[in-house]
């Protein structure tokens, strides 16, 4: 459903994207991670068609996006900067976006009304930053656009409003095969809603994996030896190790159950597997691909 084919984009001396690749198929939720300033909001923009790339392209439904009206109105970008026209009402915002959208729905933009706790007559300039996020999300909602794209999605919404945000998005992908793109420097907003998972470091697409197949190539373990282990005899291979006494903490690469098969043979007091974050697995796939990350994934 969309695809970035190659993708560079410059700004002046500065190259924000370089040969970016990806897709993302029909009813999935592609999650877009990387520290600010890694070119997420950049390749949003140029998949949405706002941005003109340098070299290669943006594609929605198989078409180009650039310069094709009705490639981009398969696509509705919610910016991390949010913009309404001054002055106006989400009623007027909505009215706005139903002759831009053909398949804007009045009836879902109401049932949203009632989901969220907005004034639809109330100044857009006098809500809260998290208001402002909940009007963008009904407007987005409500425009039927088969593409979603959102930059920092759950930006300023409190727990219970953003829960109810995911759950919607999660509906809409089952219920109509929404594509959505999620764009965010916090791998824990993506954990549990995103199918795959790409990495922007420095404006290159450096990784990207299923989300399950990122999770299974990396163990998290937690031992007791009776007995002082020579960790590089082992044949593991070991990303991280913290010992305290007795007790390994241990991050590796592989499979828990070849990773607990070598432990056992080392005669351990206990061994255990520990639940892996998806911040620790892509720290173990980045460290493991020679890149310094671990302490920008959440800046």
């Amino acid at each position: 459903m969309i695809q970035a084919n190659g993708v560079s984009k410059r700004f002046g001396e500065t190259e924000a994207l370089r040969e970016v690749t990806a897709r993302v198929p029909r009813g999935s939720i592609y999650g877009l991670a990387g520290p600010n300033g890694s070119g997420k909001t950049t390749l949003l923009k140029t998949i949405a068609g706002i941005y003109r790339p340098e070299a290669g392209e943006a594609l929605a439904g198989g078409q180009p996006v650039w310069d094709d009206p009705k490639a981009k109105g398969m696509i509705f970008l919610l910016p991390d900067d949010l913009w309404f026209l001054p002055g106006s009402s989400l009623g007027g915002m909505a009215a706005l976006y139903a002759g831009v959208y053909p398949g804007f729905d009045r009836e879902e933009y109401r049932r949203l009304l009632g989901v969220f706790p907005l004034e639809e007559k109330q100044r857009l300039s006098r809500f809260s930053k998290g208001m402002r996020r909940q009007a963008g999300l009904i407007l987005a909602l409500s425009s039927r656009a088969p593409c979603l794209l959102l930059d920092e999605a759950f930006d300023g919404l409190d727990p219970m409003i953003r829960r109810k945000a995911r759950k919607l998005l999660i509906q809409e992908v089952e219920s109509r095969g929404l594509t959505v793109v999620i764009a965010s420097h916090d791998l824990r907003e993506l954990e549990d809603l995103c199918d795959r998972v790409g990495l922007l470091y420095q404006g290159s697409l450096v990784l990207e994996r299923e989300l399950d197949e990122l999770r299974e190539s990396f163990t998290k373990v937690q031992g007791a030896f009776p007995d002082p282990v020579d960790w590089d005899r082992t044949g593991l291979d070991i990303l991280r190790r913290e010992e305290k006494g007795n007790l390994v903490n241990l991050l590796v690469r592989g499979r828990p159950e070849e990773t607990e098969k070598r432990l056992e043979g080392l005669r351990p007091l206990f061994v255990e597997t520990l639940p892996l974050t998806l911040e620790e697995a892509f720290v173990g796939e980045m460290e493991a691909l020679g890149y310094d990350y671990g302490d920008q994934l959440s800046e």
